[in-house]
C-alpha cells in the first residue's frame, strides 16, 4: 500500500507534458489571377473583416506573413484589432515560419500562398490539405496536437 502511495505522490509530482499551442494557416485572400504582388479584391478585403470577426474571442500572440503586400492585407483588420504587429519570413522559408510558430508558447496565425500553405499545415503536423488552385481563398486551418479542423471565412 505504501508503494502504492508512493507512486500516486510522485505521479502528481511531474508536470503535465504541455500542449502544444494552437497554429493557424490561411492562404491570402481574394486576388486578381496573374499580377506579381497585386491588392486584395474587394472580396478578400470583406474577407480580411471577416476574419478579424471570427478570430473574436480566440487567443493569438503573433501573426506571420509574407513579404507580400496581399498577406499584410488579409490579416491587416485583424492585426489592427488585436494591437499585433505584424512579423515577417521568407516566402520561400516555410520552414523557418513554422519553427517560429511552434516555438511560441501561445497560438500564432501563418499567411501563406497556395503554393506554400499546404506544406505549412503538414510541417506543423496537420494533415495536408490538396493543392490550392487560384479561386482557392478563405480557408483556415487550425493545428493543434495533431488534429486539423478546416473553416472557411466568407466575405
Amino acid at each position: 500500500m505504501r508503494a502504492i502511495l508512493l507512486a500516486l505522490a510522485c505521479s502528481l509530482a511531474l508536470p503535465a507534458a504541455a500542449a502544444e499551442p494552437t497554429t493557424y494557416v490561411v492562404r491570402h485572400f481574394d486576388t486578381p489571377k496573374g499580377e506579381k504582388d497585386p491588392n486584395l479584391l474587394p472580396q478578400g478585403a470583406a474577407r480580411a473583416e471577416a476574419l478579424a470577426r471570427w478570430f473574436r474571442g480566440k487567443r493569438l500572440c503573433a501573426i506571420l506573413v509574407t513579404q507580400y503586400q496581399r498577406t499584410r492585407q488579409t490579416v491587416a483588420p485583424l492585426a489592427a484589432s488585436r494591437g499585433i504587429a505584424l512579423q515577417s519570413y521568407d516566402a520561400a522559408d516555410t520552414a523557418g515560419a513554422v519553427a517560429r510558430a511552434k516555438a511560441s508558447p501561445c497560438p500564432v496565425l501563418i499567411v501563406g500562398h497556395s503554393n506554400t500553405v499546404p506544406d505549412i499545415v503538414a510541417q506543423l503536423g496537420g494533415a495536408r490539405p490538396a493543392d490550392l488552385k487560384h479561386e482557392d481563398f478563405g480557408d483556415v486551418w487550425t493545428v493543434a496536437d495533431g488534429k486539423t479542423d478546416r473553416v472557411t471565412i466568407a466575405p
